[in-house]
This record gives C-alpha cells, sequence and structure tokens, in this order.
C-alpha cells in the first residue's frame, strides 16, 4: 500500500505522533550537508576560491543554528545573504531567488520548475532559478550516491517506532526530497512501522500536521518529534506538542522520549511545564546563525 498518500491513511488509534526524518529518525543530516548540499553550491555557483568560508556558513546555517533543518531553498538564499553580510563572495542571484521563496506556496524542485516555466513563457529572466533548480537536482544525485553504509537509523529505531505504534499512529512528517526518504524508509525497515509519509512534495510540515488533524485527532493527542526549530514552530503553528532531539545527543534523547515523554504524552503529566522544561533544553543547544 502507498503510504505517502492522505487518500490511504486510516486513522485507527487516539494518538499520533509525527517524526522527522533527516537529523532526527535517520543519521544523515551531517553527511547529506557535508557531502553534498553544500559542496554541490560551492561548485554550481563557481565558489571554489571561497570553499571553505562558504562550506563553515552552509553547516552553520544548515546544521548547528536556530535555522537547523530549514528548507533547502530557505537554507541557500541564507547562505547567499550571509556570504555577502560577511564580505567573503556575492553569490549570483540572490534577489532572484528570494523573490520566488518569499511568494511560493510550496518549496520544492516540482513548484520551481513550474516558475521556471511561466517565467520562460513571460520571458522574464529567470537564470538564477534555473542555477537553483540544476543545484538542487545535481544535490539529489550526490545523496543518492551516497553510501548505503553510512546512511543509517540511529540507533534501536526500529524498536522504538514499534513501540510508539502500539499507542499511536505514527507518520513521517520532513521537509526532505520524497525519493530520498522512501529509499532510507524501506531499505531500513523502518516503513514496516509507520501509516503515513508524508514529505517535501505534499507541503510544509504544519500543512501535513493540520491535515492529520483532519482525521479527527484531539490536539493533545498530537506529537510532532523534531530535530530543528521548524519542527518546533509546525507544532506551534498548529497547536500540537513537541518533542526535540538534540544535535549531538540524539540517542540520549530519544532514550529520555521512550522512557519518559511517551507515558507522559499518551497518558498524563506532558503539560505546560514539561513542554517548556525540553523547550529550554533545545533552545540552550542550538546558538544562532
Amino acid at each position: 500500500m502507498d503510504k505517502c498518500s492522505f487518500d490511504n491513511f486510516k486513522r485507527t488509534k487516539d494518538c499520533l505522533i509525527c517524526i522527522d526524518s533527516d537529523g532526527c529518525a535517520m543519521d544523515t543530516m551531517d553527511i547529506k550537508h557535508k557531502h553534498c548540499f553544500g559542496p554541490c553550491m560551492v561548485r554550481e555557483w563557481g565558489l571554489e576560491a571561497h570553499e571553505k568560508a562558504v562550506l563553515d556558513i552552509w553547516n552553520e546555517v544548515n546544521l548547528y543554528t536556530m535555522t537547523r533543518g530549514t528548507n533547502r531553498f530557505k537554507g541557500l538564499l541564507l547562505t547567499m545573504q550571509l556570504c555577502g553580510e560577511r564580505g567573503i563572495c556575492h553569490v549570483e542571484g540572490y534577489e532572484e531567488i528570494r523573490a520566488w521563496v518569499d511568494k511560493a506556496s510550496a518549496l520544492s524542485n516540482t513548484t520551481l520548475k513550474a516558475e521556471i516555466e511561466d517565467a520562460e513563457k513571460e520571458k522574464r529572466d529567470c537564470n538564477a532559478l534555473k542555477k537553483a533548480l540544476d543545484w538542487s537536482l545535481r544535490t539529489n544525485e550526490c545523496i543518492a550516491a551516497l553510501p548505503e553504509d553510512e546512511m543509517l537509523p540511529f540507533d534501536g529505531m526500529i524498536e522504538k517506532l514499534e513501540k510508539m505504534h502500539e499507542f499511536a499512529d505514527v507518520a513521517v512528517v520532513s521537509s526532505a526530497n520524497p525519493e530520498a526518504v522512501r529509499s532510507e524508509w524501506n531499505r531500513h525497515g523502518l516503513v514496516s512501522h509507520i501509516d503515513i509519509m508524508l514529505t517535501q512534495e505534499v507541503g510544509p510540515k504544519s500543512f501535513c500536521i493540520k491535515k492529520m488533524l483532519e482525521y479527527g485527532y484531539d490536539k493533545d493527542k498530537v506529537i510532532m518529534i523534531g530535530d530543528a526549530p521548524g519542527d518546533r514552530k509546525s507544532a506551534e503553528k498548529t497547536g500540537v506538542k513537541f518533542f526535540p532531539i538534540l544535535v549531538n545527543h540524539e540517542v540520549e534523547s530519544w532514550d529520555r522520549f521512550m522512557n519518559e515523554g511517551l507515558e507522559k504524552f499518551t497518558g498524563a503529566g506532558f503539560d505546560e511545564a514539561y513542554q517548556n522544561d525540553i523547550n529550554k533544553a533545545f533552545d540552550e543547544n542550538l546558538g544562532e546563525a
């Protein structure tokens, strides 16, 4: 059964657990950004003369600060901006890409292709958008070529998913491209323990959570588990709970959820004080770009 469609989903439990993929369930965040996203940007824009500085900014924006986990095109835009603001280099096309990011209903290869097609029909300049699309597609190709033995779930994820599934419906809610997420979750047998997989092509995480709420879940019985501020924002925007997976403390974070958070969530005790406590730990673990 296709688990990537709302059409095939059926609610079976009172609780719903939404889980991000990269950097949360899958230990794939660092390798994708350090080996693919950043280096592909350097090559696409010919920034080899400033490679180390550009890659440092890319990793700062996308891995180690409060913009961690942002959509790839937003990450690209912020990296371009900071390269200019810090006097490292000017990255061509910033204004054009920003205009698209600001107005697009969803930020994906599909919507970018559609914007390029519209621009060409209207005879508008879209060279920067074409470069952004080429970069995104090449990044996907690079990710697909990464060694499978380095693209692993965090320790014990199958067992954790099995236990969660006893108490709740489980949804993958990720901003990553669908091909990569499907491949990784299928390859490691994780997909057997989830009910639906929602990725970049479906829409923003808040949209996905909102759609899931339409199946009749009480907001107090829905939680988003994630490693990035965007995961928390999506939870807050939709009025559901949030549990953070802390960068460089992922296994410990999952242990805390399984040993403490899950019981509080499915029973009683996941109150405002507890939410504030884990939010504080999350904030302290990340800095500002």
